[in-house]
């Protein structure tokens, strides 16, 4: 069949299967997990969650998990139908999606998590039920980058995954490595060394950290005698008594000049914990105790780095599922999106917002106070209408009070009947007319420097003197008064 130029277009040219370097097994079809520490010690990722057992790396997860899920996070209708994100909501409101957010981290400690999802009808709509984290040692990417399940029908080939059943949270994941960065194999060498060194600490502990006590008896003692002796020896290191003949001796020595070795222990975990830190936080000053309150701000900032690249994956891995939700039930493009983001960064630009517009005039209802900033009854002091108790001189409308207020807005009434609007629009036609003909600014800007003196502003001048003059004019009257 002859090939068209639309197909060599389409057609990928560099691919496993014509690469010389890819080695073909006789299954084909398999794509080990190229994992530098995994292929090393020939095991699966099982030997990565038996390490959160461990209290500095499991602390770490937890950590690490927590910035993300204490942002604050939401559907917005994006381009979609106004309304749309209502829907999503209500969807999600049925989910642990605190739950689901954490298993969704997972995917930066193994480099990749897939997760299935499990539908439900609910009237004429098909949404997710539940969306379960599932073991990654149970599935394998093959050699086109899909992700197959090894079953126990077909557990060297695998089955491969149905299109629309499982998400795929991953970090990092390109065409060579599919499987993605697991953050846990930055740690592995580090974790199993602090382990050694604090076996060894702990026996050096128990070797020198005690005093050593020394039994003397005379040279031709009998083996027994002597053995006895060591047992009361050893009775008297967890006792500090014994009972001893009277022809032999004890001697405590103290351990001297080892300080220097036991600190070659304390500097190798050291060492590895703060190469943990690094890899799960991004920084090890705010959990060293040498740390100061300046160096341990500076290293959260870091943290929150690693907490923004997390929670992308979370973005969009459940914008993967709105989308899945969207092509079972809507036949629109246009989708609602999901956002995160921390609560405190959008209170602040909010505020400096309507400090601005205050600022410039605008004035805002305690209505809406209580809906941005989630203030509660009572917390606004809210100014309330003149009533019945204040003195006539205040009461609205009161003609025989204030005849002078109303002769002033009968005055400028007569200014307001369309006579300055007329003389405005009257002034800013020539300067209208010159912009709709020029080409560009600069050539407008030159036109206005020469039609700027030739404006006739006689008309609108006389009209804002006639309203100022009333003004002062009633001011000076009741002044006197």
């Amino acid at each position: 069949m002859k090939q068209t130029k639309m197909d060599s277009l389409v057609t990928q040219i560099a691919t496993r299967s014509r690469s010389a370097n890819f080695y073909f097994s006789d299954l084909g079809l398999m794509l080990p997990n190229p994992d530098t520490v995994l292929k090393a010690i020939g095991k699966d990722i099982t030997v990565y969650r038996d390490m959160r057992s461990d209290a500095l790396i499991g602390g770490n997860v937890r950590r690490r998990k927590g910035a993300v899920k204490a942002l604050k996070w939401g559907v917005n209708d994006a381009k979609a139908k106004k309304g749309s994100a209502a829907f999503i909501q209500d969807v999600f409101a049925d989910l642990d999606m605190d739950r689901i957010i954490s298993e969704m981290l997972d995917a930066t400690l193994y480099g990749y998590q897939p997760m299935e999802i499990v539908p439900k009808q609910v009237g004429s709509f098909i949404v997710p039920g539940d969306i379960v984290g599932k073991p990654p040692e149970w599935f394998f990417f093959d050699a086109s980058n899909q992700l197959r399940f090894r079953s126990k029908d077909s557990p060297v080939y695998g089955e491969l995954i149905p299109e629309g059943r499982f998400l795929l949270p991953r970090q990092e994941a390109t065409y060579a490595n599919p499987y993605g960065q697991a953050d846990m194999s930055l740690c592995f060498w580090d974790n199993a060394f602090m382990k050694g060194g604090l076996k060894f600490w702990v026996t050096f502990a128990e070797k020198y950290g005690s005093p050593w006590v020394i039994g003397k008896h005379p040279r031709n003692t009998d083996v027994l005698e002597t053995d006895e002796l060591l047992e009361q020896l050893a009775d008297m290191v967890q006792d500090a008594v014994a009972v001893i003949p009277d022809d032999s001796s004890v001697q405590i020595i103290e351990s001297a000049g080892k300080g220097a070795s036991a600190d070659v222990y304390e500097r190798l975990l050291m060492y590895c914990r703060s190469n943990i830190n690094y890899a799960l936080l991004g920084q090890n000053q705010s959990s060293e105790a040498t740390s100061t309150h300046a160096s341990a701000s500076a290293g959260l900032e870091v943290t929150g780095d690693i907490r923004d690249s997390d929670a992308k994956i979370v973005i969009s891995t459940v914008n993967s599922l709105i989308r899945w939700i969207w092509e079972m039930n809507v036949n629109d493009k246009a989708r609602p999106e999901f956002k995160m983001w921390e609560q405190e960064s959008v209170d602040k630009v909010l505020a400096e917002r309507d400090k601005t517009l205050v600022d410039a005039g605008a004035k805002f209802t305690p209505a809406y106070f209580k809906r941005t900033y989630g203030l509660q009854d009572g917390d606004l002091v809210e100014e309330t209408a003149p009533s019945s108790s204040l003195p006539v001189a205040f009461a609205e409308g009161d003609s025989a009070t204030f005849p002078d207020q109303e002769a002033l807005d009968a005055a400028l009434a007569s200014l307001a009947d369309g006579k300055m609007h007329d003389q405005a629009v009257a002034m800013l036609k020539p300067l209208v007319q010159l912009i709709s003909d020029s080409s560009d600014y600069t050539e407008a800007m030159d036109k206005l420097a020469t039609l700027f003196p030739k404006l006739d502003t006689a008309g609108l001048e006389e009209a804002l003197a006639r309203a100022m003059f009333v003004a002062e004019l009633w001011g000076q009257i009741n002044g006197d008064d």
